[in-house]
């Protein structure tokens, strides 16, 4: 029988896979905590579990009739984002899939009338910065399985979702981490505006100043693991935009026990802006 073994909300902005001296200028000559967050979450975190399989929660693959996840046996190629070609260009990657656990958990769905997931083996489906950019700092030795995020998914459907995730690996011989890749309230600066944000600081550079306390109230609830807490305030969090419709927390806190859940988070690096957004990491240890 399989089991979670680890989850985490993680950011997975450009800046992350920018040179350090860019980083650092962008930055009033400090580098993102975001980044050494996400190097000391593997070190402390991922080394020890001995995970078979990560699941990455993308947000940036949307898909419309279905949640649809990728069945391929290996990811390979050279990565350049359409949304930022200059940071992001030609990024190899080279990513072991699991078909078996994709295909157990789109088969979770079969026989149902409230909810649909499909497995896709295709040489030719996109990939998506969300799951690239976290491999420089937590590839391991691990297959890894990208989900996408329905846009046309209410709550109730992202958290059932992830709980047929959870009984899929429970139907496995499989050790499996959850990476909900995405970031909290998420509205850009303006473009005439937004070379003036690029710091770190929330209280500067979040979109707005409502916007930063809504992420800092989520924040504060995954810290004391009352999951239930976020679910109630989600219809406020989502007047802020989160990213994803929150899509990718919704469908690992399904995974986890849904409002049940009482997980407590640890935070690696600081709570930042980026651009207007707000990011952090947030691990569950299970």
């Amino acid at each position: 029988m399989g089991a979670i073994v680890g989850a985490a909300l993680v950011s997975h902005v450009p800046t992350l896979v920018l040179p350090e001296a860019i980083r650092r200028e962008m930055n009033h000559g400090n580098d993102t905590t975001l980044h050494a967050g996400l190097h000391q979450l593997r070190a402390e975190k991922l080394d020890a579990l001995g995970a078979d399989t990560i699941v990455v929660l993308d947000t940036h693959w949307f898909t419309t009739i279905e949640h649809i996840v990728d069945s391929r046996d290996r990811r390979t190629g050279r990565y350049t984002s359409e949304e930022l070609p200059r940071g992001m260009s030609q990024v190899p990657y080279d990513m072991p899939g699991d078909r078996t656990l994709a295909e157990a958990w789109a088969a979770q769905s079969e026989g149902r009338d409230d909810t649909w997931i499909t497995a896709i083996d295709d040489e030719c489906l996109p990939v998506h910065y969300p799951t690239i950019n976290l491999l420089e700092f937590l590839q391991g030795d691990e297959a890894w399985v990208s989900a996408g995020i329905c846009q046309t998914a209410e709550a109730d459907d992202f958290l059932l979702f992830g709980r047929l995730l959870a009984d899929a690996v429970a139907s496995l011989d499989r050790r499996v981490v959850i990476l909900a890749s995405g970031g909290l309230s998420h509205r850009f600066w303006p473009l005439r505006e937004f070379r003036d944000h690029e710091a770190a600081n929330p209280d500067q550079h979040v979109r707005a100043p409502a916007a930063a306390a809504a992420d800092r109230q989520v924040l504060e609830w995954l810290a004391l693991g009352d999951h239930a807490a976020i679910l109630d305030f989600l219809p406020e969090f989502q007047t802020h935009a989160p990213e994803g419709f929150f899509g990718h927390y919704l469908t690992m806190l399904g995974a986890l026990g849904g409002a049940a859940c009482t997980v407590t988070g640890d935070q690696f690096g600081e709570y930042e802006a980026v651009g207007g957004t707000g990011q952090a990491h947030v691990w569950f240890d299970l």
